[in-house]
């Protein structure tokens, strides 16, 4: 005769068992949101809401949190403790690895530096992360006209935001926040003195789109085009 499995965990009848664990268990489950996001989906509840009444809109109202939740999600991450590591500052696919000048308005130069580009689908968590521990040198956004986030960073028309850090040893890496076609905002949180550990959240890019990582000369990158990354903790270049 067959019997019954036993229980792993506590249940409704276990005496461990209470809201507030149950409640634990969903936050460990379920990534929260980025507080960029938290407007998008309160406006989707709002039409569920309001037009409860009339089945469509409910559910298009309940799609487009769901979706807007899911797509402003702010996963933890456990980055690499090991010193030298630079970790992807997104999550996605890596689709250029190449050497290119920092972005003109940081004033750092015309000298290409190794660049490792990451492609953010719609699929992807859109929230980015320091690169490395170090102090914030400078935060320069520029307005975006058209373009296309496929395009180079230094030709493309595109808005970006974009992140110098200094590590405790000297060596600078750049963090570039470039919005798409579908992206026309970007969030950035740090500011000029900042001291940011390595996997912080940092920004966010609303609805795009692309993260362009600046190496030191000599670095030598130890991802692939096509890898994919996961901000925070796939290692991109290890620094001497």
């Amino acid at each position: 005769m067959a019997r019954r499995p036993p229980t792993v965990g506590p249940t409704a009848e276990d005496p461990a068992f209470s809201p507030q664990h149950a409640l634990e268990l969903v936050r460990s489950a379920v990534p929260p949101v980025h507080p960029a996001g938290r407007p998008f989906v309160v406006a989707g509840l709002v039409t569920a809401l309001a037009g409860r009444n009339h089945r469509w809109l409910r559910r298009a109202g309940l799609l487009a949190a769901g979706a807007c939740a899911a797509f402003f999600r702010h996963p933890p991450r456990v980055p690499p403790t090991r010193p030298g590591a630079v970790v992807a500052p997104a999550d996605g696919e890596v689709c250029v690895i190449d050497a290119a000048a920092p972005p003109a308005e940081l004033g750092m130069g015309d000298a290409p530096r190794p660049r490792v580009s990451i492609f953010l689908s719609l699929l992807d968590a859109h929230v980015q992360r320091a690169p490395v521990s170090g102090e914030v040198v400078a935060v320069q956004h520029r307005p975006g006209r058209f373009g296309s986030a496929d395009l180079p960073a230094a030709s493309a028309d595109n808005e970006r935001t974009s992140l110098w850090l200094r590590t405790d040893t000297g060596a600078d890496v750049v963090a570039v926040q470039i919005a798409g076609l579908l992206a026309r905002r970007i969030v950035c949180d740090a500011r000029v003195g900042d001291k940011l550990s390595v996997g912080d959240t940092y920004g966010l890019i609303r609805f795009g789109s692309r993260l362009d990582t600046y190496l030191p000369p000599g670095a030598e990158p130890l991802v692939r085009v096509g890898q994919r990354a996961v901000g925070g903790e796939t290692v991109l270049a290890e620094l001497s």
